[in-house]
């Protein structure tokens, strides 16, 4: 991180003899470093802080001078761990957040890297920096699923070539963080790679017991933002993890996380917030970090330490605290001006030292980003034909005295493996007289293989749905009807992915996910809203029982959450690690089943 202005210049404002670009005057300053609320002026130059103080020798003929009686000035929100692909892309989800005060956000590359590799991913970060605010990143060590071929792309040399960006402030969460605790050879040396340059390695370590988070921490990890309760954000807090309390449409948490802080008494320095990627809905309802601020505060947390949270905190847990998260001399001009200490709600955003947001509205253009043209893989490299054959979305069971292991959601993301006696057709189980059973496959967009499952609570009046948003980004298929399905599956081939349902065999919805197969190409944050909200009503319409279906769908191809779950390699059981039915080729279905 960079400032265009000179330090010369900004002593020159500072001591009155060069104008400032702006000046912002008559407001209480909140001082995050010292706790403070004081009356006090604001002049910038360029794109940093050059004074503050009762001064106003720095006001020239052409100092935009902005009146903020009975106002807060307040240092820009930090999101240190966002995923920029719930739908939306970098350019509408800036659209929609940098308005709300989020002037830095730390971004998560998954499917951006996997989609485009290293050159492809580097040209798109390049382009990216015309974007108001900051807009930096965390690379990712490894994927959320295993695939094959999944160690070739994740190599040394493109991750570290990443790694040593200027955008890059470090490596992003491992989700399947066992890798840690066994000593994964790649993982531990990246590590040592990522201390030498200074910079961070964000983590994940859902499910980890307190005697498991000491070999993790051991082995490098700087935060974690996973804790679910009070108890186990304290139990990182001790092990000197920056402590991050989430609020998320997945993980509405915060209520229960910061008793850590009104009831524990403990000190708040290593502690941030953050929203987890949350979907678009969510942010539409309840607002991004100002959401976060407003609900801490509502909760009680003091207003300083809520703040110093997504501001100072955020920014040392960075390491860019000599540039962001607090209003003083030489930091960058990301200024919010807030009508009131309680929805924290900006009237004014400036970021960078130019007013990018009024009321809500952004007043800058956002750049106009070609995004195919990063990307190295094809959409879909087999024949659609392929895709007609009714048996492609049917599961193998040539037995009837054998029970067939069946993925019973518990909740939006955890299932339970729940054996089950079915009756066999032709050599595939018959679902027809089990309400509540569906068939699912997930279908490598190459053309190399297939997994199949059965699903039961997913959606029990569910015809045929086809998505490639999910952890894979590959082609999954789910439904009750064969024929149905393999419309859905067609539909979303043509349009290079999305997802699209299908009642009888009838379109009723189409999403067209082209970038990556995980984001609408819109600039417009709305579009994305629109898309989720249909989407989640239509599900739910049809038997859905959760709130949040995309990470529903994110999370049904991973393979670190408990339960079933249908990964590249097959139907996998997570606690036993175990493949209960292998992936096949895709055009010949030679499958091996372990009963």
């Amino acid at each position: 991180m960079r400032l265009t202005a000179q330090r010369s210049e900004l002593i020159e404002v500072a001591k009155g003899t060069r104008p400032a670009d702006l000046y912002i005057k008559g407001g209480t300053v909140i001082n995050v470093y010292s706790g403070e609320f004081l009356q006090q002026n604001i002049a910038v130059y360029k794109d940093a802080i050059a004074y503050i103080g009762t001064s106003e020798a720095s006001i020239g003929e052409r100092t935009k001078v902005i009146n903020a009686e009975g106002k807060y000035i307040s240092p820009g929100f930090i999101e240190a761990h966002a995923h920029p692909w719930v739908i939306y892309n970098p350019v509408s989800i800036t659209e929609k957040v940098l308005p709300l005060g989020t002037t830095t956000s730390v971004n998560d590359n998954l499917f951006f890297y996997l989609h485009m590799g290293a050159e492809g991913f580097k040209e798109m970060v390049k382009d990216l920096r015309s974007l108001p605010g900051n807009f930096l990143w965390l690379a990712r060590l490894v994927s959320q699923a295993d695939f094959p071929g999944e160690r070739g792309w994740f190599n040394h040399k493109n991750v570290w070539e990443l790694l040593e960006l200027d955008e890059v402030v470090g490596s992003a969460e491992v989700t399947r963080w066992p890798l840690l605790y066994n000593g994964d050879p790649f993982l531990l040396e990246t590590m040592e790679f990522i201390k030498k340059l200074g910079k961070v390695s964000d983590g994940h370590t859902a499910g980890c017991s307190y005697e498991k988070l000491n070999a993790i921490v051991a082995s490098g990890v700087s935060a974690c933002h996973e804790a679910i309760t009070a108890k186990e954000a304290l139990e990182r807090l001790r092990l000197g993890m920056w402590t991050t309390l989430r609020n998320s449409s997945l993980r509405p948490d915060l209520a229960e996380l910061i008793k850590l802080i009104t009831e524990g008494n403990v000190s708040t320095d290593k502690i941030l917030m953050t929203t987890d990627g949350p979907h678009p809905g969510f942010i539409n309802k309840d607002g991004y970090v100002d959401g976060l601020v407003r609900q801490a505060v509502e909760l009680g947390v003091p207003v300083m330490k809520a703040l110093q949270m997504v501001t100072l905190n955020a920014a040392a847990y960075l390491r860019l605290d000599d540039y962001v998260g607090g209003l003083a001399p030489g930091k960058k001009a990301d200024i919010l001006i807030l009508p009131d200490l309680h929805d924290f709600r900006p009237d004014l955003v400036i970021a960078s030292g130019e007013i990018a947001a009024e009321n809500g509205k952004m007043l800058v253009q956002l750049p106009e980003i070609e995004w195919q043209k990063y990307i190295v893989k094809e959409p879909f490299a087999f024949s659609k034909t392929i895709l007609n054959e009714a048996d492609l979305y049917r599961y193998p069971h040539p037995s009837e005295d054998s029970t067939v292991p069946v993925a019973y959601f518990k909740s939006n993301v955890i299932t339970q493996r729940k054996d089950t006696v079915l009756p066999s057709v032709d050599g595939y189980a018959d679902l027809s007289n089990h309400e509540g059973l569906i068939n699912a496959v997930l279908i490598d967009r190459s053309g190399k293989w297939i997994s199949k499952a059965i699903l039961e609570r997913f959606a029990v009046h569910l015809d045929g749905m086809a998505s490639t948003y999910n952890t894979t980004t590959e082609l999954l298929v789910a439904g009750r009807d064969p024929k149905a399905m393999s419309i859905a599956a067609a539909r979303v081939y043509d349009m290079g992915g999305g997802i699209v349902i299908v009642d009888g065999y009838q379109i009723v919805l189409e999403i067209p996910l082209p970038f990556t197969g995980m984001m609408t190409t819109s600039p417009s944050f709305d579009v994305s809203v629109e898309y989720h909200d249909r989407l989640l009503l239509m599900l739910q319409e049809r038997g859905f029982p959760f709130h949040d279906i995309l990470y529903t769908l994110l999370f049904l191809t991973c393979d670190f959450l408990p339960g079933l779950r249908l990964v590249p390699y097959g139907l996998y059981e997570v606690k036993t690690d175990e493949i209960l039915l292998a992936a096949a080729p895709l055009n010949t279905e030679c499958y091996h089943i372990k009963n």
